[in-house]
């Protein structure tokens, strides 16, 4: 199998605003990723609001991806669960639809003891037969459990590595683990995303509403100019900053900017609201980015 590699942009869950699963919005999301000439995608996980999700709106958002990608890029699933039973199953649906890979965080309920964690991601490679990806987010996994999971379990060979301080977490993976990690990529609003390429990083999984941008620092950066990369990353990061303050609510108000999703309802509860300065300095920074943005979008 071809090895993932570059930027994988993590889909949001559109919403109508009487609630409901907005698929029209989250196929347009699907065409701006391709548009954008993003390496993959990544769908549901945390930034799309998956612990908010019916299981069939869960499994219904799975096939409304995948089938609009068609197999343009490759697909990563998140197939997360509070159990290793339940997150099997995500993991056997996804495989069933044809996902290139699937992403997990550890059991999100209670607090399960390594063998439990060793279990859990067991469990989920077995029923896929696919590649693996370990979320690691804060609280994150120690260091020591992390890389034996990846060399023990065959098929776990990835980790997005989002635990602070994740630019020391990559080093830490990168030079101890050798073949038996296929891939470390990075996420956390690619705060550190210069920082991370430097240190040999394979890939990022950003939220998706700048993907185009994302796209182009790597390109560039990887196409040898890392002084051009780094300067359309500085315009970023006045963005990244408003977004880390903010949280969700304006990854989905920079999308309705965008014309890519019909509205910026959420579900996940104490979602910041933006006040009318928020919107205005979204706004204005959105403005001074369209330059950057893939054409036609």
């Amino acid at each position: 199998m071809n090895r993932l590699r570059g930027i994988f942009p993590v889909v949001q869950t559109p919403f109508l605003e009487d609630g409901l699963l907005d698929a029209a919005s989250l196929e347009r999301e699907v065409a701006f990723c391709i548009q954008s000439q993003a390496h993959g995608m990544v769908y549901p996980v945390l930034a799309s609001e998956f612990q908010v999700l019916t299981d069939k709106e869960r499994r219904q958002g799975v096939e409304t991806v995948l089938g609009t990608a068609a197999g343009m890029i490759p697909v990563v699933v998140g197939v997360a669960a509070p159990s290793a039973a339940g997150a099997a199953e995500y993991a056997r649906h996804a495989a069933a639809q044809g996902a290139s890979a699937v992403i997990a965080l550890p059991p999100y309920i209670g607090q399960p003891n390594p063998e439990e964690v060793r279990h859990y991601y067991q469990s989920i490679a077995d029923a896929a037969d696919l590649p693996v990806f370990i979320q690691d987010a804060p609280p994150g996994l120690p260091m020591a459990r992390l890389m034996d999971l990846l060399q023990t379990i065959e098929q776990v060979c990835y980790v997005k590595e989002e635990n602070e301080p994740s630019a020391h977490n990559i080093t830490a993976l990168l030079t101890g683990l050798g073949e038996e990690c296929w891939g470390v990529f990075g996420g956390a609003w690619c705060r550190w995303m210069m920082s991370e390429m430097a240190r040999g990083v394979h890939g990022f999984m950003p939220s998706v509403e700048v993907v185009d941008i994302h796209v182009r620092i790597w390109n560039l950066y990887h196409a040898g100019q890392p002084a051009q990369a780094r300067g359309v990353y500085n315009r970023l990061l006045p963005f990244i900053n408003l977004g880390f303050c903010l949280g969700l609510r304006m990854i989905k108000e920079a999308l309705v900017w965008r014309g890519i999703i019909a509205t910026s309802t959420m579900r996940l509860p104490g979602a910041t609201q933006l006040d009318e300065h928020d919107h205005r300095e979204l706004q204005h920074i959105l403005t001074s980015l369209a330059d950057l943005f893939a054409p036609g979008v």
